[in-house]
């Protein structure tokens, strides 16, 4: 059922590493793929991510397979999903229940959830899913009804919208926070200076890129950074010790999805650029 398994790391596994190393550690690609579900968990929060790609036909997620005691079970049977379309406009269902996504809007799909299927040509969903311990309205988001941040300016190349979709006040959940971030013409940095989540582990996806564009994905503790270069559609995972933030060839938007210990977005430790290293 999982193309790959990322294990949790310590903060000393990066001492040494080679680039190989870390893109095998943390990078996430592969997602999308044409008529294909395809996904990969990570022991961090026990984060399952992926990409659904119908391609004209429908898919569906497939049932559980590992392990051994679960198989057969819906893949949601004690979980729950965020899903974003970042392609055309596509249709999700949830148990018989139509949902229609344009570009870039979301939907929540909670736990019990038996069957979820995918359709649309040239739709191109964005899946993360976390442990759930009860079950919540199944909610559309679109972009009008996110919770929109402006931040940063032109000036310091990242002025951008944070778009919150599935948090308090938007889109109830166990414990799935989720947004869409998207960076203004002319602005590269997707926030600087970087933060931690002591108590959440993040993964960031990013899209809308060209195909010779890339992002570098800056992660590793505040006094010891390391990079990853990051292609369109690509995600990185950050365990809690690590920092992120990225800096791209142009614009772009990414989207983030946190699990842990609480629903608190702000629940975050900026860093001050001085203590970068």
């Amino acid at each position: 059922m999982f193309r790959k398994t990322y294990q949790a790391t310590h903060p000393a596994m990066m001492e040494g590493a080679a680039n190989q190393a870390l893109r095998d550690r943390y990078l996430v690609e592969g997602m999308f793929a044409d008529g294909e579900v395809r996904l990969h968990y990570s022991h961090n929060e026990r984060f399952a991510i992926g990409g659904a790609v119908p391609a004209g036909g429908t898919l569906r997620l497939p049932a559980q397979t590992e392990p051994a005691g679960a198989a057969g079970c819906p893949f949601l049977e004690r979980r729950e999903m965020g899903i974003v379309n970042i392609g055309a406009p596509g249709v999700v269902t949830l148990d018989g229940v139509a949902f229609h996504l344009a570009n870039k809007e979301a939907l929540y799909a909670p736990m019990g959830t038996a069957e979820v299927s995918f359709s649309g040509d040239g739709a191109r969903f964005y899946l993360a899913s976390l442990p759930a311990h009860r079950a919540l309205p199944a909610r559309r988001i679109t972009v009008a009804e996110a919770n929109p941040l402006e931040r940063g300016g032109l000036e310091s190349s990242n002025h951008r919208t944070i778009y919150q979709l599935v948090i308090p006040g938007v889109c109830d959940s166990c414990q799935l926070l989720m947004g869409l971030t998207a960076l203004n013409p002319g602005s590269v940095w997707n926030t600087m200076p970087p933060h931690l989540h002591d108590r959440r582990s993040e993964i960031y996806l990013y899209f809308d890129l060209g195909p010779d564009d890339r992002v570098f994905h800056y992660m590793g503790e505040p006094d010891a950074m390391r990079h990853i270069l990051v292609a369109n559609e690509e995600a990185v995972i950050s365990p809690p010790w690590s920092i992120h933030m990225g800096s791209g060839t142009r614009s772009y938007a990414f989207i983030w999805a946190m699990g842990g210990e609480n629903l608190d977005y702000t629940d975050m430790n900026v860093l001050d650029i001085c203590q970068l290293k």
